[in-house]
């Protein structure tokens, strides 16, 4: 059985991804979740991994922090 998506390792390396990008490009939480037109805690939760991106949320958020989503998923995906 897969454990939930939310909480897995794959998830995990992910959301650290992005998270690395968000400070590589000098984007607060604040910063980055008033670009994606969402509440700063939105973003705080997914890099908590309290909450996780759909695929064009995943997207959407990379296209924010102009970073390439293939990039990320080479991260997850061998």
């Amino acid at each position: 059985m897969m454990s939930k998506t939310v909480s897995s390792e794959e998830n995990g390396i992910l959301t650290q991804w992005l998270k690395d990008k968000r400070q590589e490009k000098g984007h607060t939480m604040r910063s980055l979740a008033e670009i994606l037109g969402t509440p700063h805690s939105f973003v705080g939760k997914i890099e908590n991994q309290e909450r996780r991106l759909d695929v064009v949320e995943f997207i959407r958020y990379c296209n924010a922090l102009e970073i390439d989503p293939i990039e990320g998923l080479s991260k997850v995906y061998k």
